[in-house]
């Protein structure tokens, strides 16, 4: 244990004096945090020590069905036993849970080897590999919620940066703000958007894999303080036809020091390139699921061609310039949706503007205008099907986020296809059932 982490993990264990219980997780692949909760002996034990969970968490579908494709771990495997260890500087207060912390941990096989398929492992692999360049991250992730009462009505009505639509949400907010303030996470503004429901969330802008961590806590947050109110929180990508869809949007600068390399330029240019060439393949971390491309249609402000402007929100990457606070200077990949994995998401939009950033790319001009509009520019995925094949066939993004993580993500995506082709919906019937 280095002297840091050793002095975080008594700094750790001085603030439970009045604890009871400690979440230790670590994100699945879904995103989602998945662990047991720890008395505080245990947890101190488990500063120590380490402890284990079972490595059946890293496979598992959303509907908590074990994946059997799986053959060195998971339910074919036995289920084994994963040693975690805490990350004592993730440990986060539950405020809305009197005497509850949270805490994340660091997994790896039984044989004390990396688990290099762990979500938030990827997204460090991807950091050290731009560290290596001379580049550092701050980034921050934008969500559109939607929240509905206990009937399934939603909140607002969908009148985008409503004043007073927001204040149909004034219970929820005035209770989320202290619960992410436990959690560390600055939520600076929150609108309504143009869909009933949807709300939109902007927190501060963090260093390294923090920001995908204030990502997890604040889906956490959301769900659990909208639970506590009566209300029903979705992330799901579109919830309802013709209505917009929820967005995660991932805000990205590169910094060396304490210098904003994208304010003079730097390598602002290689890196949309890098992020553009590897968009189509991206596409299947920004956009996980089934659901997740029924956002993704013209009209509704979601990217659909690989496309970057200067302010453009119709572009898949949109830059951000401001010669008057040059520290805002950034790229928004608009691509995400609030359903992605933050810490795969992230990954995916910092390995690919790696890349770009190594091989000195240059982009495309920038698009002017309504870019979904432009039948001239490349399309990106429409399905999860074409987003497996694109992701297949890209072996430099795949190679930047690890040959055996890559295998083990398509096998996760691969198996929601097959479950939603052995589905039958509601609307198939419908339409189908009295014609044929």
């Amino acid at each position: 244990m280095s002297s840091r982490t050793q002095t975080a993990a008594a700094g750790a264990v001085a603030s439970l004096a009045d604890a009871e219980y400690v979440l230790l997780g670590i994100p699945d692949v879904h995103g989602s945090i998945r662990g047991k909760a720890l008395r505080p002996d245990a947890f101190e034990a488990a500063l120590r020590e380490g402890t284990v969970m079972t490595d059946l968490i890293l496979a598992l579908d959303p509907t908590d069905t074990p994946i059997t494709d799986y053959e060195t771990f998971g339910i074919r495997a036995g289920a084994g036993d994963l040693v975690v260890h805490p990350e004592p500087d993730t440990l986060r207060e539950l405020s809305w849970r009197l005497g509850w912390r949270v805490c994340l941990a660091t997994p790896s096989w039984s044989d004390g080897s990396a688990c290099e398929i762990s979500s938030r492992e990827v997204l460090r692999r991807a950091l050290d590999d731009l560290a290596e360049l001379g580049y550092s991250t701050l980034a921050a992730f934008e969500y559109e919620i939607r929240l509905r009462d206990a009937e399934g009505q939603p909140l607002s009505s969908g009148i985008s940066y409503s004043v007073g639509e927001i204040l149909r949400f004034d219970e929820f907010a005035a209770r989320l703000g202290p619960a992410l303030q436990g959690l560390g996470i600055e939520l600076g503004a929150i609108h309504t958007e143009a869909g009933p429901g949807l709300l939109e969330l902007n927190v501060a802008a963090r260093p390294g894999v923090r920001a995908a961590d204030d990502a997890a806590f604040l889906k956490l947050a959301v769900k659990e303080v909208a639970a506590s109110l009566g209300l029903q929180a979705s992330f799901l990508a579109k919830t309802v036809p013709g209505e917009e869809g929820s967005s995660g949007h991932v805000h990205l600068s590169l910094w060396s020091g304490d210098a904003n390399t994208f304010a003079a330029d730097g390598p602002l240019d290689a890196a949309i390139a890098g992020i553009l060439d590897h968009l189509p393949a991206a596409s299947l971390l920004l956009n996980p699921t089934i659901n997740s491309y029924k956002r993704l249609v013209p009209g509704y402000f979601a990217p659909v061609n690989v496309s970057w402007g200067v302010e453009n929100r119709s572009a898949a990457l949109r830059v951000i310039r401001s010669s008057e606070r040059p520290e805002r200077c950034r790229i928004e990949c608009r691509r995400p949706g609030a359903d992605a994995n933050p810490y795969l998401a992230l990954a995916a939009v910092v390995a690919s503007a790696a890349d770009g950033i190594r091989r000195g790319a240059f982009p495309p001009s920038p698009v002017e205008g309504d870019a979904s509009a432009r039948e001239d520019l490349p399309a990106l995925p429409t399905s999860l099907e074409s987003a497996v094949r694109a992701f297949e066939q890209d072996e430099t993004l795949r190679r930047a986020l690890g040959e055996r993580f890559s295998d083990y993500y398509v096998v996760s995506r691969a198996w929601e296809l097959k479950a939603w082709q052995q589905a039958v919906s509601d609307w198939e019937r419908e339409r189908y059932g009295r014609a044929v």
